[in-house]
Parts: C-alpha cells; sequence; structure tokens
C-alpha cells in the first residue's frame, strides 16, 4: 500500500482541462486520466493522484446547487479513501460553489481545494499548471498526520484563500480572486507558507456532516439610485419567493422613503426571509449605524454581516432547504457555519 498522500481531483469543466486538438485546432477537454503527458510535473509532486470527470462536463455559467451536491456525493464517498481533494471548475462561478460547498458539506477534516484557470492547460502561458500542482501539493500537505487546510478553500495566483470568503473580481489578468474581508489562508512562493491562524481548526468527525438539500426559491435586490417602487414590489411579491438577498448601500443602508420599508415589513410578513448584505467589497453590513437602516430593523430584515454575495446566496439556499422556522433560521444567520462571518461583528449588535 502507497505511503504517498491521496488525492482526487475532480473535473467539473472550465477553461482549465482544455487542449487543443491538433486535428482543427480547436479547444476540447483534456482527459485528466491522462495528466502526466500534458503536466508532467505532476509526477515529482510524491502524491497517489486519482481523478474523475463529470460527464458531460459543465461551463460553469450552467452551475447550479443540483451540481454542487453531486459534486459533494462524490467527495463524501471518497472521503475515506483519499487524504485531500481537489476540484476543478470554469472560474466565473467557482466563488459561489466553494461558498456553497462550504455548508453542504460542514466539519471538514480533509482539504476541499478548488482552483481553475484563465487560459487553458494546454496553451504555453497558461497559470493553469501552476494552479493545479499547487492546489494539489496544499491538499496534500500534513503535519504530524492532519491535514494543514481542513476546509474548503479557493487557490489562484499564488494566494489560498477561504472559499465562502472569495469573490471573482478580475475576467482578464491571472490574480482573479480576492478575499477582501479575510486574510489569505497561505501564500505560494518559492515555499508555501501557511497562516495557520487564519484555517478552521480540524473536526474530529470521522466524515463530514452531508446537507444535500438546497432551496433555489430565492432572488436577489439590488439597490441604486432612482429604482422604483414598481421594481421593488415585482421582485419581493414574486410567486413562490422564499428568501431573499438585499444588496445595500454602505455599510446596510436603503433609501429612507416609507414606502421601501413598508414593502421590506410587507415581504417579511408573507414569510420570506430577508438578508442586508452590502454591495461592498470590503466591510459589512451594521444596521442601525445610520438612520437609514434603522427602519430595515423594525421591518425584520436581518444583517448578513461581512458576508460576500457569493456565501449569502448559497447560505440562504442551505437555511432554505432545512425547512427552518423564523426563529431557527434568525440564529443561523447570527452564527458563522463555515468561517463565512467575522463573529466580532455579530458580538458588537
Amino acid at each position: 500500500m502507497s505511503s504517498q498522500p491521496r488525492i482526487l481531483l475532480l473535473y467539473t469543466g472550465g477553461t482549465i482541462g482544455m487542449v487543443n486538438n491538433p486535428a482543427t485546432g480547436a479547444l476540447m477537454p483534456f482527459n485528466f486520466e491522462h495528466m502526466a503527458s500534458q503536466v508532467p510535473e505532476l509526477q515529482k509532486l510524491g502524491v497517489d493522484l486519482h481523478a474523475i470527470t463529470f460527464n458531460p462536463i459543465i461551463d460553469s455559467s450552467d452551475m447550479r446547487p443540483e451540481y454542487w451536491i453531486k459534486m459533494a456525493q462524490i467527495i463524501y464517498d471518497n472521503y475515506e479513501k483519499y487524504d485531500g481533494f481537489v476540484v476543478l471548475q470554469g472560474t466565473d462561478t467557482m466563488a459561489y460553489s466553494a461558498s456553497a460547498m462550504s455548508f453542504i458539506l460542514q466539519h471538514l477534516s480533509k482539504p476541499i481545494v478548488f482552483t481553475g484557470s484563465q487560459l487553458p492547460i494546454g496553451t504555453i502561458r497558461t497559470d493553469g499548471k501552476e494552479n493545479l500542482i499547487t492546489s494539489i501539493e496544499i491538499a496534500a500537505d500534513q503535519k504530524n498526520g492532519k491535514a494543514i487546510v481542513p476546509e474548503v478553500s479557493v487557490y489562484f495566483e499564488n494566494q489560498l484563500f477561504r472559499g465562502n470568503r472569495t469573490t471573482k473580481h478580475n475576467a482578464e489578468y491571472f490574480y482573479a480572486f480576492r478575499s477582501d474581508n479575510y486574510p489569505a489562508l497561505a501564500e505560494a512562493g518559492i515555499d508555501i507558507h501557511y497562516h495557520h491562524n487564519a484555517i478552521l481548526p480540524i473536526s474530529s468527525q470521522k466524515k463530514p456532516t452531508f446537507h444535500k438539500t438546497f432551496d433555489q426559491s430565492i432572488a436577489m435586490l439590488r439597490l441604486f439610485p432612482g429604482i422604483t417602487k414598481q421594481v421593488v414590489e415585482q421582485i419581493c411579491n414574486m410567486d413562490g419567493l422564499k428568501g431573499l438577498v438585499l444588496q445595500s448601500y454602505g455599510s446596510g443602508n436603503v433609501m429612507t422613503d416609507k414606502w421601501f420599508t413598508d414593502v421590506m415589513k410587507h415581504t417579511v410578513n408573507n414569510g420570506v426571509y430577508v438578508l442586508n448584505v452590502t454591495q461592498c467589497r470590503a466591510g459589512g453590513v451594521k444596521m442601525g449605524k445610520y438612520e437609514s437602516s434603522k427602519g430595515l430593523i423594525d421591518a425584520g430584515v436581518w444583517s448578513g454581516y461581512d458576508m460576500s454575495l457569493e456565501a449569502a446566496i448559497t447560505k440562504l439556499m442551505y437555511v432554505l432547504g432545512k425547512n427552518m422556522n423564523r426563529d431557527e433560521a434568525s440564529a443561523c444567520f447570527k452564527k458563522s457555519l463555515s468561517g463565512e462571518i467575522n463573529t466580532n461583528l455579530i458580538m458588537e449588535e
């Protein structure tokens, strides 16, 4: 039996897995079962590497909860066979997938590293090789026989971020992701430098807790100067709506027009869970700090604190999927399940 760390690579689709067809010159999916031919450096890592490819592969723009559950099921079924997992997907919705995975599989003792690339792995200047190699190394890294990063993360362009703190911010350059509200978990240079104080503690559970149900009956309302009552009402009164992510200004502020808080109160009274997050990339919601947000508190809107939009959307789907009553849901949004919230902000309320 091999003493090398066993790593499972899950390719769902995306730019990283594309190579040029020598006959046509067009991009085609790469067979990850023959990784050594495209990335011979993998043989020097000292890991026992295996791969599973989605069939069919998915464009990241087509990502949805059923695929998150499919990814999680594969990881869960293989959890005891491998020391770590690397998930490859397109970058456009990677932050959503990583956020969702942190709620689907909780209490981890092994790494789940998401990565991808801006250029196909078969191109000369690809960022894919370095992202892939380092992600595998991070997934395999252990100290005293235990995983160094036992959580869901995103690795891209020399930095490892907590998955549910990550946002894609650049569609052109290799540094495609940022984590404005939480420090990097690791940085890769000549060596990989881990910031151990930023990493979640390892779980004592043999296998993670698997939450399989997400409810997609949600909408997002992003405010802008001049938004009309008609638009807000159309969104808030949609048939079947159960949850609403409100993207407000600054630290959670909204217009002071009475009609707006009236609509929010009516929405909450109709049983819709409304979560307030900021439009800003950094910082968070502090409801009640300014007069313009106090009406939301009275209306029953909940603070999303410093959650990213991706974490807020996926956590709301998770909460609705658990069929929590209002008190249970409120309590859930006031605690950090997988490191998605700065708990100091909760205590400051």
